[in-house]
C-alpha cells in the first residue's frame, strides 16, 4: 500500500519530489523516483512496505529496463499469476513482489492482464520504447487515482494534494462538482472538486501517448446483477456453503503479509464474520482485533465487539470517542482531506485506524457486505416506497410530508423521525433518484436555494440515473444494489476508509470485495439476499453456525457519530464562512443552522458537509486546504 504521483511533459524533478512529499503519510517507509527529463517522464512513489520488503522498491523496472511501474495496492493472487508466468518463460528477479508480477503480466497479456487480478490497485506502467503509459484502477476503485491534462502537462496522483504541488496546474473549484457534493454527500467519479481534474473510475484504464499527451479512457469491468438461471432445490444451503468457502478463501488471501496484521471489529455482522472465519484458519489468540466505542449510548456498539472478541479469544483493543477527542481530531483530519466528503463516520474510522496502527500495519474490514447483501435501511424502504408511490396522489404526499416535518427532532442514531422525513423527501422524486435523495445532505429544491440558481435533475444526479437505468433487472432492490455498489461504495465508503487509513499509514483490506466472492453474490437472486424485510438473509443463514443469534439478528446501527447533538449544543462550531468563500447563499446556511440549534429541523447532514468545507474552522486555525 503506497502513494503514487507523476507527470509527463513540463515540470522538473523538484516538482515530483514536492508531489510525493505531500502524500508521505501514504508511504512513510521510503520514496523513489524514475525520471527521463529529455522525454518529460517523471514517476514517483511513496512506500508502505507490506510484501517483499527488501525487493519491492519502486518505481520498479522489469529486467530488460524497457518497462517501469509505480503501483499502489496489493494483488492477492499474484503468486498464482507469477507461477503461470514462470511456466510461460517469464523471468523474475524479486523473491515475492506483486509489483514485478504486474510488470510481467502486462508484457504477457497487455490490458487483458487486469481480468486476472484479484486485489486493489492503481498504477501507471510506462513503456520507454513506445513512449506510452498504461494507467489502471481496480474494479471497485478501492485505491484512488486522479489525473489532469492541462497545456503541456499530464499529471496523476493518489491524492489531489499531490497535484496541487505542480506549478503548471490550475486547481479551480468546479461549481458543478460542488452541487454534486451537496446532492450526494460526496463527489462521484469521474468528477473531482476541480475543473479539468478527474478521477479514473473504478474498473477503467487509460492509454496515454506520452509524446502528444493524448489519452483515451476504457472501461474494463463493471458490476452487474446477473442472477443464476438454475436455482437448486436446496439453494439456500448450497449457495450459503459457497459463500462461507469463498469468504474464508478471501480472508486467507488477505492475511498474507510480511508485517503485523489485525481485524476491525465493530460487533456487526460483517466484521464479526471475518473474525469468526479467520479463527477457523488460525487460533483466536493470534488474532488482533480493534474497535471503537462512543460515550453516547445510542451510537455505541462496543458491547457486541467485546462479545465476539471474548467468544473467539482474540487480542482485543477498544477505544472510546467523545466530543473532545473528535474536536481535537478535526483539524488534522480535514486539513489532510484532499477532497470534501460528507460521511461523518470518517471521524471514528480515523480514530480506529490510528489506534490500530499502533499495533499492526495491515487490517481487514467488512466493507462491501452492506452493498452486496442489501444491508442498508433504504433497501427495507423500497417495497413500502413503491406501494406508496403507486397509490399516493402528489397533493396528498405534499401534505403528508409537511405534517411529518413537524415531528419532534431526535438526535439519536437512526431515529424514527429521521427515517420518516428522509423517506418522504425522496418520494417526491422519480424512483431513479430515491436512493440519492434519501442519502444526500440536501434535497434538490434546497440545492437550488443554496446556489441561488435552478438545477437540472438529470445533470445533478446523472450518475444515480445511469446506475438505476443501466441495471438489467426490473427489481427495485437490484437497481438499488447497483446504485450502492457503483456509487456509494466507490465514492463514499472506500474513499473514507482509504483516507482515514492512509493518514495513519495503515493498509486496510476488504475480503467481501474479493472478485471470486463478488461474482458469486451478484448471481444470487435478490430474494435470497433480501427476504421478508430481512437484509443479508442468505449471509446470516450461512453464518448461523459461526456467530451468536444476537449478533446476526440485532438491528443495524451503522458507524455513526452524534454530530447532530454536538451541533445543537454549540460544541461543534458552525458558520457561514465556506458559504461566503464559494458564493453560496449565506441566508440559507444561517437558516439551516438556526433550525438545527432550535430543534425545528435535523440538518446535521448538510451542516456537517459545511463543516468539512470549512475544515473544522473554529476548533483551531487550520482550514480545509484543497478548496
Amino acid at each position: 500500500m503506497c502513494g503514487i504521483a507523476g507527470f509527463f511533459g513540463r515540470g522538473e524533478a523538484a516538482t515530483l519530489k514536492r508531489m510525493t512529499d505531500s502524500i508521505a503519510w501514504r508511504g512513510p517507509d521510503a520514496d523513489g523516483f524514475h525520471t527521463e527529463p529529455n522525454h518529460g517522464v517523471y514517476l514517483g512513489h511513496r512506500r508502505l512496505s507490506i510484501l517483499d520488503i527488501a525487493g519491492g522498491v519502486q518505481p520498479m523496472h522489469d529486467h530488460t529496463g524497457r518497462y517501469v511501474i509505480t503501483f499502489n495496492g496489493e494483488i492477492f493472487n499474484h503468486r498464482e499469476i507469477r507461477t503461470e508466468l514462470e511456466h510461460r518463460g517469464h523471468r523474475f528477479t524479486t523473491a515475492d513482489s506483486d509489483t514485478e508480477t504486474l510488470l510481467e503480466a502486462y508484457k504477457a497479456w497487455g490490458a487483458d492482464m487486469l481480468h486476472k487480478l484479484n486485489g486493489m490497485f492503481a498504477f501507471c506502467l510506462y513503456d520507454s520504447e513506445r513512449r506510452t503509459a498504461f494507467i489502471a484502477r481496480d474494479r471497485f476503485g478501492k485505491k484512488p487515482l486522479f489525473y489532469t491534462h492541462q497545456g503541456e502537462t499530464f499529471a496523476f496522483a493518489s491524492e489531489l494534494t499531490a497535484l496541487r504541488q505542480h506549478e503548471q496546474l490550475r486547481m479551480d473549484t468546479s461549481r458543478a462538482a460542488l452541487k454534486k457534493y451537496f446532492a450526494y454527500g460526496y463527489i462521484p467519479a469521474p468528477s473531482s472538486m476541480f475543473e479539468r481534474v478527474y478521477k479514473l473510475p473504478g474498473g477503467h484504464f487509460m492509454l496515454l501517448d506520452c509524446a502528444t499527451l493524448s489519452h483515451t479512457v476504457h472501461q474494463w469491468w463493471s458490476f452487474a446483477i446477473e442472477p443464476y438461471e438454475n436455482i437448486p432445490a436446496n439453494a439456500e444451503e448450497v449457495w450459503g456453503e459457497q459463500l462461507i468457502e469463498l469468504l474464508t478463501a478471501a480472508i486467507k488471501r488477505r492475511m498474507i503479509a510480511d508485517v503485523p496484521l489485525g481485524f476491525f471489529l465493530s460487533g456487526g455482522i460483517d466484521s464479526s464474520a471475518l473474525v469468526a472465519l479467520a479463527s477457523t484458519l488460525i487460533d483466536g489468540s493470534k488474532i488482533n482485533t480493534f474497535s471503537i466505542g462512543f460515550t453516547e449510548a445510542s451510537f455505541d456498539e462496543s458491547a457486541y465487539s467485546t462479545l465476539i472478541a471474548e467468544k473467539f479469544g482474540t487480542n482485543h483493543t477498544r477505544q472510546v470517542l467523545d466530543l473532545d477527542t473528535a474536536l481535537d481530531l478535526l483539524p488534522t483530519i480535514l486539513g489532510r482531506l484532499d477532497e470534501p466528503m460528507g460521511d461523518s463516520s470518517l471521524l471514528p474510522t480515523y480514530l480506529l485506524c490510528r489506534e490500530t496502527r499502533k499495533h499492526v500495519t495491515v487490517a481487514l474490514g467488512g466493507d462491501g457486505a452492506d452493498e452486496l447483501f442489501c444491508g442498508y435501511d433504504p433497501f427495507k424502504a423500497m417495497g413500502p416506497a413503491r406501494l406508496y408511490n403507486s397509490v399516493m396522489p402528489r397533493a396528498v404526499h405534499t401534505l403528508v410530508e409537511s405534517l411529518v416535518r413537524r415531528l419532534p427532532v431526535s438526535h439519536r442514531n437512526m431515529s424514527l423521525d429521521f427515517k420518516l422525513k428522509r423517506t418522504l423527501r425522496g418520494l417526491g422524486y422519480q424512483p431513479s433518484l430515491w436512493n440519492a435523495v434519501w442519502m444526500g445532505p440536501l434535497a434538490p429544491s434546497d440545492i437550488e436555494d443554496l446556489f441561488n440558481e435552478p438545477v437540472a435533475l438529470d445533470d445533478l444526479y446523472s450518475e444515480a440515473v445511469a446506475a438505476w437505468q443501466g441495471c438489467a433487472s426490473d427489481s427495485y432492490l437490484d437497481r438499488a444494489t447497483e446504485f450502492y455498489v457503483k456509487l456509494y461504495l466507490q465514492d463514499d465508503i472506500l474513499v473514507k476508509v482509504d483516507r482515514a487509513s492512509m493518514m495513519n499509514s495503515l493498509e486496510v483490506r476488504a475480503p467481501f470485495l474479493d472478485i471470486d466472492l463478488v461474482n458469486h453474490v451478484r448471481r444470487i437472486p435478490v430474494s435470497f439476499r433480501f427476504r421478508k424485510g430481512q437484509s443479508k438473509y442468505i449471509l446470516k443463514k450461512a453464518l448461523e453456525p459461526y456467530l451468536p443469534h444476537e449478533i446476526l439478528y440485532r438491528p443495524k446501527k451503522g458507524f455513526g457519530v452524534p454530530i447532530g447533538k454536538w451541533m445543537s449544543n454549540g460544541r461543534l462550531p458552525l458558520s457561514t464562512t465556506a458559504a461566503a468563500a464559494h458564493n453560496l447563499n449565506k441566508r440559507f446556511v444561517s437558516a439551516q443552522i438556526d433550525q438545527h440549534r432550535t430543534l425545528k429541523a435535523d440538518n446535521r447532514a448538510f451542516l456537517w458537509n459545511m463543516v468539512v468545507m470549512e475544515g473544522g474552522k473554529g476548533t483551531n486555525e487550520k482550514t480545509y486546504h484543497a478548496v
